[in-house]
């Protein structure tokens, strides 16, 4: 396959799981704000865009209105929803050749769809409204794309990115300490909560709502589901093994981060949850780049402000 083609169908995996992973942290502390009148706005909408890799002006108060119009509509910022998916339409163009025709009016019609500005009472449905489409554009390639190496391209992206996107999610858990999520709301966000319910067959804990999110192996959106899924596909686009062991510098890194995860004990990592989350963020970084060598190397990496160096 074409290295321009290669990357962009990586990108367009990556962008579209960034808009719906960003949809869903959006939603959760944007409602949160709503419900809990004791929550001090300015200091959570800046924790919540330096979660987000983005950084505000110190000398103005910040609302929910301003997250918004940062993180959601605003087509200049690398981190908002409607660049993630004006970047997967323009991707998608230059892979016109290979990409259905289904994901491409999928990625038009969303495009063209996404409002400049979004009113305080429909945010929720605005957030519904873009993982929708994105669970429409992931369908169309899940369900009519043969399982050759353009599929783990895209699949490869996805991978990299929900691990990335359900990392800040976790570390968000401490954005304004005893205010922030409960466990509960961000299984919600994940759309885990039945699949947790059905796990542990109670009231979510720190630990074990940690533990299924971060290492459980059967819900695609657990950290280590979609670091083993990255890995599948990495071997997939190039099955040569070597006798020495990982030659592959991205694998090597997923394998790293995988491992510190599944033998290190839950109880150690939520004592600095956060520390643990921006680690699993580095990673994903170092691995995208690793990827972007040796299959992209005469390209320049989108990188967005939110990956960590």
């Amino acid at each position: 396959m074409l290295s321009r083609i290669a990357e962009s169908l990586f990108w367009i995996g990556r962008y579209i799981e960034r808009s719906d992973g960003t949809a869903r942290i959006l939603d959760v502390h944007l409602q949160l704000l709503l419900e809990d009148p004791w929550i001090d706005e300015d200091t959570a909408c800046r924790s919540l865009l330096s979660v987000m890799g983005s950084e505000a002006n110190d000398d103005v108060a910040l609302g929910r209105d301003d997250v918004i119009a940062l993180l959601a509509v605003d087509r200049t910022h690398p981190a908002s929803i409607a660049h993630s998916i004006a970047s997967a339409r323009e991707n998608a163009r230059r892979a016109r050749e290979i990409v259905s025709t289904e994901l491409w009016e999928a990625l038009n019609q969303t495009n063209a769809r996404m409002p400049r500005r979004v009113a305080s009472d429909k945010t929720h449905e605005f957030f519904r409204w873009v993982r929708d489409r994105s669970a429409l554009a992931i369908g169309v390639v899940d369900s009519a794309t043969s399982r050759d190496e353009a599929w783990h391209f895209f699949s490869l992206g996805r991978a990299i990115e929900r691990a990335d996107m359900t990392a800040r999610l976790l570390a968000t858990r401490s954005l304004t300490e005893a205010s922030g999520p409960s466990w509960t709301t961000i299984l919600r966000s994940c759309g885990g909560y039945e699949a947790y319910l059905r796990s542990y067959r109670g009231v979510p804990s720190s630990q074990s709502a940690a533990e299924f999110l971060l290492l459980d192996r059967l819900f695609p959106r657990s950290i280590i589901s979609s670091v083993i899924r990255a890995e599948e596909s990495l071997r997939e686009i190039d099955p040569r093994a070597g006798r020495v062991g990982v030659t592959d510098q991205a694998r090597r890194l997923l394998g790293q981060i995988r491992s510190e995860l599944e033998y290190r004990p839950i109880a150690d990592i939520l004592v600095d949850l956060s520390g643990h989350m921006e680690h699993v963020q580095g990673v994903t970084s170092s691995a995208s780049e690793a990827i972007r060598q040796r299959y992209f190397p005469a390209s320049v990496a989108p990188v967005w402000i939110g990956e960590v160096s």
